[in-house]
């Protein structure tokens, strides 16, 4: 380890240009504010999966967890069901989290899970030299699809929200402030946080002059309890036009966590709808 603390002294191997490192530094900064606020550094875990994200576990100075494709999640999860008292966090790439490993997403905002997941979407699964990815544009031109993608892109943001997620948030590598502050306040949330990071991939995609252009932070008028308003603000961009990009808190909120949960007895599961609660006594 250096004397620059939480950066180990690991050869970096990423591309010049690439959004990783914005994201390293930013994540570093976090952690950093974390540690300062009381958190033991030994307390804090840091899983990744297959994929340019994953390295992150090499270049970062905290307990770490390497898993397969697809499957950052599940593993982050299992660390928190079995280690409450640890801090989990989970980066994961666009391909990793959104193709192969979409369904463990889904359930743990679900679930409510007690991790932090942050998302490395450059849109490519780069790592294999560009091909395209659930988040690539209608007509991307890759490796796999030479002639331009048939596929509309989905948007990560409102599958969260929809799926219960109490901590939605958007950053942008060209926008380091602003994204360390999400990850900072996705960390310290009670709950399943969820971070997708529009990161710059600057040998398969650069995006850096649209994100220049259309990156907006979201102001002082947007409420973060207001649950609808989340959704208008993530639907104002569909991943494919070049329409304004809100970043920040798009929604959080506060809800009983899978790790609480499971430390109730069956007959007292917190906020259960009282008629679910008698038809369930009925049974017994």
């Amino acid at each position: 380890m250096t004397d620059r603390g939480l950066i180990t002294d690991a050869q970096n191997t990423w591309c010049p240009g690439c959004g990783n490192f914005v994201i390293q530094f930013a994540l570093r900064d976090a952690i950093q504010s974390v540690i300062d606020s009381g958190i033991e550094r030994e307390r804090i875990v840091l899983v990744t999966g297959i994929g340019c994200h994953a390295k992150m576990a090499d270049y970062l100075n905290v307990n770490s967890f390497y898993s397969i494709h697809g499957r950052t999640v599940p593993v982050a999860t299992a660390i928190k069901m079995a280690r409450p008292d640890l801090t989990v966090i989970c980066c994961a790439g666009d391909g990793d989290a959104y193709a192969e490993g979409l369904d463990h997403l889904v359930f743990a905002a679900k679930r409510n899970s007690d991790i932090t997941v942050i998302v490395h979407n450059n849109r490519v699964y780069g790592l294999t030299t560009g091909q395209y990815t659930p988040t690539s544009p209608l007509g991307f031109r890759g490796r796999s699809t030479p002639g331009g993608t048939r596929e509309e892109p989905f948007n990560p943001l409102e599958i969260m929200l929809s799926s219960g997620a109490t901590y939605v948030a958007r950053g942008c590598t060209r926008r380091k402030k602003n994204l360390e502050k999400v990850i900072g306040e996705g960390i310290r949330h009670r709950g399943f946080a969820f971070i997708d990071v529009l990161q710059v991939c600057a040998s398969y995609f650069n995006l850096s002059d649209v994100y220049d252009r259309h990156v907006y932070e979201l102001g002082e008028g947007h409420r973060e309890d207001n649950f609808s308003g989340a959704f208008e603000k993530a639907r104002e961009w569909d991943y494919n036009s070049e329409s304004p990009i809100s970043i920040g808190i798009f929604y959080r909120t506060l809800r009983p966590t899978l790790e609480e949960r499971m430390e109730k007895p069956p007959g007292q599961i917190m906020n259960r709808p009282a008629l679910i609660t008698k038809i369930l006594e009925s049974r017994t």
